[in-house]
């Protein structure tokens, strides 16, 4: 029997994220009675059993917190793990632990992230991902379809989220994690958050904030319906992470920067109206599927790195400040778009999701496109080669190894 493994060892975010590369591996082995296994994080255990109920999902303590007991020992857990797989493992974490549990299987069924003779090591799809990072701006592919892509011949992206149909639920806002910009503050739906109840007509509103899964500084929370509009309920830490999942339901839109509800809204086709600044950047990680809006500041810093001091005085958060973008929100026509600000609708290729400008000078576009076109000639999926597709281009994400058989002991899965 075909036994996989997937080791997702992220946050809440990354867990809605795998969806796509879940979905790939369950359609390859279920008809032949085959098996996916996952391990997540035991904070995520419940979600993960919700989320991905044809996947057996196992609870791993690897974040440590305050808010769990104890954490027993980790070799009470690993031993069964390789009796478990049979086909491949795809660990998706680029951290020492991680490609230590991948380091336990045989090397040739290794795809993602994997530790070879002592040293880190990585498919082709992600040694080109990094060569990427040196400029996030000419950059366009989402998380998502990158971890789908480690697995032959991903299910379409399409099919990944259901489509996004506004409910009858009200308007869902969510703010940020504690020290991040909020899109609304407790009880408050914000700028934002307000104007989005105008523009889609509906007389009940949510609030609710979530921050980093199993941090213990803050506990998931779902939204509450209220009987006016504009007014707003604050139910942090009222629910579990499974309870999200029934209190976001319904909603006719959630109002978020990039957090892991944005995600698992749009897993659940509830419409998503996502502000992303600073170090988000849409194009990687923005809500998967089609139907999605995205407002982004592109000032020039941006995107910057999360862990870095702002030298540039939060420069990315004038944009949206600007009385224009209330406007929009609320549906105006006429309203100017703010400068350092391009909206965006998600849509979906034959490579994955991507965000189209609609609204804004999108400066980086042409590059985006050009790097998904070169990116999909390498996976072999076929794109319109875009115009901006220069030899230059080609030969700066290019390296000789990657044209080069493996060296002897790691595996020729994941090469070009």
């Amino acid at each position: 029997m075909k036994r996989m493994l997937v080791l997702q060892l992220a946050r809440f975010g990354d867990l809605v994220q795998t969806r796509r590369l879940l979905a790939t591996l369950t359609r390859d082995v279920r008809p032949l009675g085959g098996e996916v296994h996952l391990v997540v994080d035991t904070s995520l255990l419940g979600l993960a059993r919700r989320l991905y109920p044809r996947s057996r999902s196992t609870g791993w303590p690897s974040t440590a917190n305050r808010t769990t007991p104890p954490r027993p020992r980790p070799g009470r857990y690993l031993p069964s793990w390789p009796a478990c797989v049979s086909e491949a493992i795809y660990c998706l974490n680029f951290s020492p632990l991680a490609m230590a549990v991948a380091a336990m299987f045989p090397p040739e069924i290794q795809r993602g992230y994997r530790l070879h003779a002592g040293q880190p090591d990585k498919d082709a799809l992600l040694r080109l991902v990094f060569r990427l990072a040196r400029d996030r701006r000419g950059a366009g592919i989402n998380l998502a379809d990158i971890w789908a892509h480690l697995a032959d011949r991903p299910v379409a992206a399409r099919t990944v989220n259901p489509p996004a149909v506004a409910g009858d639920g009200g308007v869902g806002a969510g703010p940020g994690r504690p020290g991040g910009p909020p899109v609304a503050a407790p009880g408050d739906p914000g700028p934002g958050g307000a104007h989005a109840f105008s523009g889609h007509g509906r007389p009940a509103g949510a609030a609710f904030r979530h921050g980093r899964a199993g941090s213990g500084r803050q506990g998931p929370a779902a939204p509450a319906r209220s009987g006016r509009a504009g007014a707003c309920r604050n139910l942090t830490g009222q629910t579990d992470l499974p309870g999200l999942i029934d209190a976001l339901t319904g909603l006719s839109v959630l109002v978020t920067p990039d957090t892991g509800v944005m995600h698992l809204a749009a897993a659940l086709g509830v419409p998503v109206m996502a502000f992303f600044l600073s170090s988000a950047w849409c194009h990687e990680t923005g809500p998967y599927g089609a139907g999605h809006r995205v407002w982004q500041a592109v000032t020039e810093c941006a995107p910057c790195l999360e862990a870095a001091p702002c030298p540039n005085a939060l420069a990315c958060l004038a944009p949206l400040a600007d009385p224009g973008l209330c406007r929009l929100v609320a549906g105006s026509t006429k309203a100017a778009v703010p400068s350092g600000l391009v909206g965006y609708v998600t849509d979906c290729d034959a490579l994955g999701t991507l965000c189209r400008p609609v609204a804004g000078e999108d400066p980086t576009v042409g590059s985006r496109t050009a790097v998904r076109a070169l990116v999909a000639r390498r996976l072999g999926i076929d794109l319109p080669l875009a115009a901006d597709l220069s030899p230059a281009l080609v030969q700066a994400l290019t390296v000789e190894s990657d044209w080069m058989l493996p060296p002897p002991g790691r595996p020729a899965a994941g090469e070009w």
